[in-house]
């Protein structure tokens, strides 16, 4: 069966509508995150102006970019299209360290990496063990009689 270039056409754009959908819901937890580094940040210079400033607009095809720098520390480039986003944080933490985050998002979620981000622990040894008896000695069927 073949389908009318109206139809294609109405998919195509259901599709880009959707990614758009991802991408703002995306840039709505950047956001958040970006907005929760400064209401936790209490010992950060209050009166900080802003160093530099560059904000390329939404393009027809939803790409975009920007990125700025403050004088006390802050820094965040991000550039992102219907495909995904990519940027970085560096700032001061409170307790005066250096924080450097880069992340993306897109369609398989938020992607952040960082040294101050929480690692899960080293799986026990005898887990990977009993793992890997589970897997040389798979379970038998019984055939009914």
């Amino acid at each position: 069966p073949t389908t009318s270039p109206a139809a294609e056409s109405s998919r195509s754009q259901v599709k880009r509508l959707n990614l758009q959908l991802k991408m703002y819901k995306y840039l709505i937890c950047l956001s958040a995150l970006f907005a929760l580094t400064f209401v936790s940040a209490d010992n950060i210079d209050k009166n900080a102006e802003i160093r530099s400033f560059q904000n390329t607009a939404t393009d027809a095809e939803g790409n975009y970019q920007f990125s700025y720098e403050t004088s006390n520390g802050i820094q965040q480039q991000e550039a992102g299209s219907l495909a995904g986003v990519r940027g970085s944080l560096n700032y001061v933490s409170p307790e005066g360290e250096r924080i450097s985050l880069s992340y993306t998002a897109d369609e398989e979620g938020f992607h952040p990496t960082g040294d101050h981000l929480p690692t899960p622990p080293p799986v026990p040894a005898y887990v990977l063990r009993a793992l890997e008896y589970i897997r040389s000695h798979p379970p038998q069927l019984k055939e009914e009689a």
